[in-house]
């Protein structure tokens, strides 16, 4: 019962906008603690920018309201500045709604890391498949959980699509490479649409965050989907992240989307570790003439503009897709490619530049 209200009461708030931002209330990131109780009740903790409309919140209030099963007299709103201070609005006056948690630490998971993009299809997961087997090569003990809930990707590109089992009520992650693997795509079939909102979504990270049995980690690995919605949120939301990578290619538009991926994690006050440019020209093997296909020097103005290095770039190379469709990241299918050396010496950068780096706490600001 609570689930299908809780369904229901999120459907409604996804319905509002936020006209500053052009996004509804859910995938903004402004609604926070959703929780619905069995006998109807309702409470949740808006997050109102000084420059958001107030009446955002009775418009929040009167979707919630209208909905079948809710009553009206047991809706609590926490409205909080993300900056800091809250006050409350709800009914009864007596009750309030705890603030938002501390993203937990866990320290057994190692260095967490999130590699993101602003854009699909710039090779995201394919720094992060290849990063993680380069780390776990090196000797680290490397975990990597596939957040991209919408296409995941990481059973294909490792090969590995058996079910995990369940031990001792703890998820059993897969391994492959050396690198112990959990992904949606375990647990769904291939052709299952991921039509879900943030609730739901937030659920899923915390379960492989916190259910799955990782044991003791140097790195922990998130390939995030792109762009800047629930998925990152829930992650930064739910545990302390010690740094992002931010993988882009050279084109302007990729470069901008990726901009805005990186000013995301700042807001929330994870740092950006570094930029990847991927797809950044092709040598002819041949002659070694180089063809820039996709624009030059987008990495590189990225970093420049967000104040990270470059960790590096990562040349096109022919049968790299192909080798991943079939289960072979090019670190291991073609050790001494140019694009595995440059994956290699990526990974080299960001072991070296996370050395005793302690997590961020993620902190929401204006």
């Amino acid at each position: 019962m609570a689930d299908s209200l809780e369904a229901s009461v999120a459907a409604a708030l996804a319905t509002i906008r936020n006209p500053r931002l052009d996004n509804d209330l859910l995938s903004a990131g402004m609604i926070r603690d959703l929780t619905v109780t069995d006998d109807g009740g309702v409470s949740f903790t808006f997050l109102l920018a000084p420059e958001d409309p107030a009446t955002l919140v009775r418009q929040a209030r009167a979707a919630v309201q209208a909905v079948d099963g809710v009553r009206r007299e047991e809706i609590r709103i926490n409205v909080a500045n993300p900056a800091g201070a809250a006050r409350t609005t709800h009914q009864p006056p007596a009750a309030s709604v705890p603030p938002a948690p501390v993203p937990t630490e866990q320290p057994h998971l190692g260095r967490i890391l999130a590699v993101s993009s602003g854009k699909g299809g710039v090779g995201k997961s394919t720094v992060a498949v290849n990063v993680a087997v380069a780390l776990a090569q090196d000797g680290a003990r490397v975990g990597l959980m596939d957040a991209d809930v919408y296409g995941p990707n990481v059973p294909r590109m490792f090969g590995v699509f058996d079910k995990p089992p369940v031990i001792g009520g703890k998820i059993q992650p897969l391994e492959a490479y050396g690198v112990k693997l959990m992904s949606l795509g375990f647990l769904v079939e291939r052709d299952a649409p991921a039509i879900w909102r943030g609730p739901i979504i937030m659920k899923i990270v915390t379960q492989f965050l916190r259910d799955v049995d990782w044991g003791e980690l140097d790195y922990f690995i998130v390939d995030l989907p792109p762009g800047t919605g629930d998925a990152q949120l829930s992650l930064v939301q739910a545990t302390q992240v010690s740094g992002a990578v931010i993988v882009t290619t050279p084109q302007e538009v990729a470069v901008g989307d990726a901009l805005r991926g990186a000013k995301m994690f700042e807001r929330v006050g994870v740092p950006v570790v570094g930029v990847v440019e991927n797809m950044s020209a092709f040598v002819d093997p041949e002659t070694g003439r180089r063809y820039e296909l996709f624009s030059s020097g987008g990495g590189q103005r990225l970093a420049d503009e967000v104040g990270v290095p470059l960790l590096g770039t990562v040349p096109l190379q022919p049968r790299l897709a192909d080798q991943a469709d079939h289960g072979r990241p090019v670190i291991v299918a073609s050790p001494d490619s140019p694009a595995a050396q440059s994956l290699r010496a990526i990974a080299a950068e960001l072991a070296r530049k996370t050395a005793g780096r302690v997590a961020a706490l993620p902190i929401l600001r204006n």
